[in-house]
């Protein structure tokens, strides 16, 4: 077949586009953005290479009037994308994470993993787990990054994400609760809108996990928006963990009106800077 063939494989428009000759045509997140010192906020952000053979980046944030003294809590967050599309330095994520940052007062990580389908799951995964083990270096020394070194409070991890990157958060609590790594303490995961689905797979279907009761953290904060087909998912999520023998809290906000990760695309409305405030307010308590 001709390497520009034309013939459509999979159309997910507006979303993704993939060819028969294996190309894969992205609509969403192809914008890239620069890290910066965002006028509004005074958030600062940069980017770094967390595996150069594994094309694993992130971008870091950091609030802008930190103190010396101070240790923050530090947030790792995974984008959405339906595990095809985004990353952490597109406007929606820059626009998304510099407000969070500043109102949650954290150091935050948001992690750049490759992509599906050119690298299908569970590559992702694989890349999130590695930048988990990329940050945990940072506590003991192993690592270089003095961003995270000299202000993140490695007693107080976060894990965060939404739609397939709250999938992902999940995934990486259930890993973390299973394998552990030296140097972090989980404290807790936040799923905005998550991404679960399916009967069978316990990746994308966590009732069916035989270890979500080894959940590794001790609290759990889900949003699910009234108008998201993913709605009752993020219910029936939070019934498992009640259910599964899970020894923590699991705390669920319905908001009315709202679709899919409404705080993504529209972070200034009134929903969104609310949720922001909750999530703070979760991180910090």
């Amino acid at each position: 077949m001709a390497a520009n063939s034309t013939e459509i494989l999979h159309d997910f428009h507006p979303v993704i586009r993939v060819y028969k000759d294996g190309r894969a045509e992205r609509f969403v997140g192809i914008d890239i953005v620069p890290a910066s010192v965002d006028s509004e906020t005074g958030v600062r952000s940069k980017d770094v290479v967390i595996s150069p053979e594994h094309d694993v980046s992130a971008r870091l944030y950091l609030p802008g009037n930190t103190d010396p003294g101070r240790k923050l809590p530090l947030l790792v967050y995974f984008h959405g994308g339906g595990f095809v599309a985004e990353s952490p330095f597109s406007s929606s994520y820059q626009n998304h994470l510099n407000p969070l940052v500043a109102e949650a007062n954290v150091v935050a990580v948001s992690v750049g993993y490759r992509l599906a389908p050119e690298h299908p799951v569970p590559i992702a995964y694989e890349d999130s787990w590695l930048a988990l083990k990329w940050v945990a270096s940072q506590s003991t020394g192993d690592g270089h990054e003095q961003w995270i070194q000299e202000n993140a409070d490695f007693n107080h991890v976060y894990l965060g994400g939404d739609s397939a990157g709250a999938n992902i958060a999940h995934n990486m609590a259930i890993r973390f609760g299973q394998e552990k790594l030296h140097g972090i303490n989980l404290d807790g995961i936040f799923l905005n809108c998550p991404f679960f689905w399916g009967s069978d797979d316990p990746l994308i279907n966590p009732a069916m996990d035989l270890n979500l009761s080894k959940l590794g953290c001790k609290k759990v904060l889900i949003y699910v928006a009234e108008e998201d087909i993913l709605r009752d998912r993020g219910y029936y999520y939070k019934e498992a963990l009640m259910k599964c023998g899970w020894d923590g809290e699991v705390d669920i906000v319905d908001v009315k009106g709202e679709n899919h990760v409404f705080s993504v695309f529209f972070p200034n409305s009134e929903n969104g800077k609310a949720m922001m405030k909750r999530v703070a307010s979760f991180i910090n308590q």
